[in-house]
């Protein structure tokens, strides 16, 4: 802090950054949700996100997944 700076010219709070929840995981591809509603499957083999689409199928149908 600088002398003759006010603290309310400091943000006192980083700025926000949704970094998602995880909702489930297979192997090593991850099922990502955002505060925005959007999912995404990130990583994982073939194997791995072949099941994950198979569960996403079956018990979250309604999600509209992105690769990432």
């Amino acid at each position: 802090m600088n002398p003759g700076t006010n603290f309310a010219d400091e943000p006192f709070f980083p700025p926000f950054r949704d970094e998602g929840e995880l909702v489930a995981s297979w192997g090593e591809a991850q099922l990502i949700k955002y505060l925005d509603g959007k999912t995404e499957l990130r990583g994982g083999s073939k194997e791995d996100r072949l099941a994950a689409h198979e569960w996403i199928s079956l018990f979250w149908h309604e999600a509209v997944v992105g690769e990432g």
